[in-house]
């Protein structure tokens, strides 16, 4: 009998780098279980108004914003493995507090929303601590390989997730799948715990600045850069696209044309798919003229591929044809995704990864709550399609900015900018 060998090349002979990915894929798997299922507690738990459902998505992307800032400091100021253990050893416990109040019937909205936002808050210091933890495990040169394997796992999570999400609730109940996020964060900090190599030394005390001036530092560095400062414009813009499409596309495609659900999740897990060849490719943007043109030319497809989206105007097999080649661009997300966090992670400077990741994570966050607003008065007002059509105008800008910025002249990975904040950094 022939057995399926683990390739013993790459980061697949780092063990520290293999328990952060196990870790990882565990608690991304339990995220998607757990976000479905935190939603069916309040509708068919507890019987939540629409209002009460409005509460709770926001509740679960407005302290990620607030928050975003003070995780940038302290991640620069200590060491990123015990935050990533602590911050998931929180979101097990607030977590667990739903099937165990569900369990005497105690459960309350109110105490959904706090937990919604706990896990928000918890998971901004985890991303943060995360992606300025990885180019401190693996060397510069791996980090393209190490995000592609991470979100590689992430697609595939995805599509496992969210087809055995709706049977867990069905099956162990909405509280019952919300247990299962728990223990997977739990599950997560073991394999962190159990990673052995040291971090770099954590500034000393005296080197330190007041943490107002520390955050305006990070935006200042973030901005002054001439390709952080694209890489983060078109992060802005695909964040309010996002949120548009995120907020109108179900009721766009539900409720307006009348594509059932069950065939909705379907074809949406085609996109978990092609996701997969998409990270695959990723580490090998040499083939595809370099990491500049090939960031740039991932952002154009992954706007083309909302083209199909806007073009489906009814249930037929052509509507159904458009929703599934849709999907296939997806690969792009990914590949593009992959890329510019390495990006980001290779030519930031290593005292300031903390505040450089945490200060475009809540730039992100806000605009995602400027097109969260904003999709709930477009959809009213000029109607779904019109809205998913904007959608596609801001994916569109983006690639735009990227292709005239210095992003799109990248051959090969620059040094992390340090010198001169005003100019890129070296092509290489």
């Amino acid at each position: 009998m022939r057995f399926v060998r683990i390739p013993n090349t790459g980061l697949w002979r780092h063990p520290d780098f293999l328990k952060l990915w196990a870790g990882e894929t565990i608690s991304i798997f339990g995220t998607l279980v757990g976000g479905l299922a935190l939603g069916f507690v309040a509708i068919i738990w507890l019987d939540a108004t629409a209002a009460e459902v409005a509460i709770l998505a926001l509740c679960q992307i407005v302290p990620g914003f607030l928050i975003g800032p003070v995780a940038g400091v302290w991640v620069d100021r200590v060491h990123r493995r015990p935050i990533m253990i602590i911050a998931d050893i929180g979101r097990f416990a607030a977590l667990a507090t739903i099937p165990l109040t569900a369990l005497f019937d105690m459960l309350t909205v109110g105490q959904l929303w706090a937990v919604a936002a706990m896990v928000s808050g918890l998971t901004v210091f985890f991303d943060v601590a995360y992606q300025s933890y990885l180019p401190t495990l693996v060397k510069k040169e791996e980090l393209l390989e190490g995000n592609s394997k991470l979100e590689t796992t992430a697609s595939v999570a995805e599509v496992g997730g969210f087809g055995i999400a709706g049977w867990l609730v069905q099956i162990a109940t909405a509280p019952g799948a919300v247990l299962v996020d728990a223990l997977s964060f739990l599950a997560s900090a073991v394999a962190i715990w159990r990673i052995k190599a040291p971090e770099p030394p954590s500034p000393p005390a005296h080197e330190r600045q007041h943490a107002v001036r520390e955050a305006v530092e990070g935006m200042q560095v973030l901005f002054g850069n001439a390709i952080l400062r694209s890489l983060t414009t078109a992060a802005i813009l695909y964040a309010i696209s996002s949120r548009l499409i995120t907020v109108v596309l179900l009721l766009y495609l539900n409720r307006e044309l009348g594509y059932g659900a069950g065939v909705l999740g379907m074809i949406f897990a085609v996109g978990g798919i092609t996701s997969i060849p998409g990270a695959y490719l990723a580490s090998r943007s040499d083939r595809f003229g370099g990491v500049g043109p090939a960031i740039v030319a991932a952002a154009f497809f992954r706007a083309a591929g909302l083209v199909p989206m806007v073009l489906v105007w009814d249930v037929s097999a052509w509507g159904y044809a458009l929703l599934v080649s849709g999907q296939l661009f997806d690969a792009a997300w990914i590949f593009y995704n992959i890329n510019e966090l390495s990006l980001r992670q290779a030519i930031a400077e290593p005292r300031l990864q903390g505040r450089i990741h945490a200060t475009n994570r809540f730039l992100e966050f806000g605009a995602m709550v400027v097109g969260t607003v904003a999709a709930g008065f477009l959809g009213s007002a000029v109607g779904f399609r019109e809205t998913l059509f904007l959608a596609f105008g801001f994916q569109f800008a983006a690639a735009v900015t990227l292709l005239f910025s210095p992003v799109a002249r990248l051959r090969a990975t620059p040094t992390p900018a340090v010198a001169r904040l005003e100019e890129p950094a070296s092509a290489g």
